[in-house]
């Protein structure tokens, strides 16, 4: 157990300098297991205000208690998510974030960032999430992970395992960064000028278009499955088309495109894909998760991502 201590200032300068320098590793981890930057900043920062009163003198490893705290601490707000998701309007979408430019995620391996995967990964419960991200994205060893998550290696290894089959049965075979930023700006193209059938034959049969708006007006509220269905979708509305400004980002290591109405970015739009074309859309509305994904920017240009309070 650790004890908690007001902390000397001498300290507390090293406290600081600890705590900037594994900050992108604990938001990676956070960010991974819940899916929204705006929640995964909330848990660095309580990370933060927790290391300020430890008494540092009894860790051992400042990387593991920080690594420890913030995994629970995500775990935690993954199961309050859960719920408070339940009452959501239309389907869920991971919270963007721009990698372009966001030192705390783009920095990091590229595992488990993707929006299709990281939406897979809320299929399984927030223990499975965070021993498969710490496992998969940050290498943790099987006892590391046992310890922070208080169990016994064999069934972390286990609870992996399950994790990795899980996603295998969802996840598909995936594209290059360069075919997938072609297969995006080839369906933007045939959206703006109607051409359906251009649309088609970059689309799977199975092909899906999710809408995250969580009630906002326009975004469709149930899946949209097919092919067809997809196509003239995309289409339906010219207006949304035509009165639009479409702008190339990154997000989570992938081409997307944020969609700006009147000098106002309404839309971030990527895709899922596979060599046999489009599988998913997602389409996000949400002004918030807009917001967060534009804040994500600014982060870049702070004090290495020192914490929000350091004295």
């Amino acid at each position: 157990m650790y004890v908690e201590t007001p902390p000397t200032e001498c300290s507390l300068d090293q406290a600081v300098s600890v705590f900037v320098e594994l900050r992108p590793r604990l938001f990676g981890i956070a960010y991974r297991v819940l899916g929204s930057a705006v929640e995964a900043e909330d848990v660095v920062q309580e990370v933060w205000l927790r290391w300020q009163k430890t008494d540092r003198s009894a860790v051992v490893s400042p990387v593991a208690f920080l690594s420890s705290t913030t995994t629970r601490l995500a775990i935690n707000v993954a199961q309050s998510a859960r719920v408070r998701r339940e009452t959501y309007i239309g389907p869920w979408l991971p919270e963007p974030i721009d990698t372009s430019t966001d030192p705390e995620v783009g920095a990091q391996r590229a595992e488990a960032l993707e929006m299709a995967l990281l939406l897979v990964l809320e299929k399984l419960n927030p223990n499975e999430r965070a021993a498969y991200v710490l496992r998969e994205a940050f290498d943790y060893t099987y006892a590391d992970i046992a310890e922070i998550l208080q169990l016994r290696v064999v069934n972390v290894r286990k609870i992996v395992s399950r994790a990795r089959r899980h996603l295998s049965d969802e996840q598909r075979g995936t594209v290059d960064t360069k075919e997938h930023r072609r297969l995006l700006e080839a369906f933007v193209s045939a959206a703006r000028t109607g051409n359906v059938a251009s649309l088609e034959a970059l689309l799977t049969p199975d092909a899906v278009s999710l809408s995250d708006g969580d009630g906002l007006r326009g975004a469709a509220r149930v899946p949209v499955l097919g092919r067809a269905r997809v196509a003239n979708l995309a289409t339906a509305t010219p207006r949304f088309w035509r009165e639009a400004d479409v702008r190339g980002v990154q997000a989570n290591g992938r081409s997307a495109v944020v969609i700006h109405r009147d000098g106002r970015p309404v839309t971030l739009l990527t895709i899922a894909a596979s060599q046999e074309g489009i599988y998913k859309l997602m389409w996000v509305f949400n002004p918030s998760k807009i917001a967060a994904f534009f804040d994500s920017r600014s982060r870049s240009s702070s004090a290495l991502g020192a914490p929000r309070d350091v004295p």
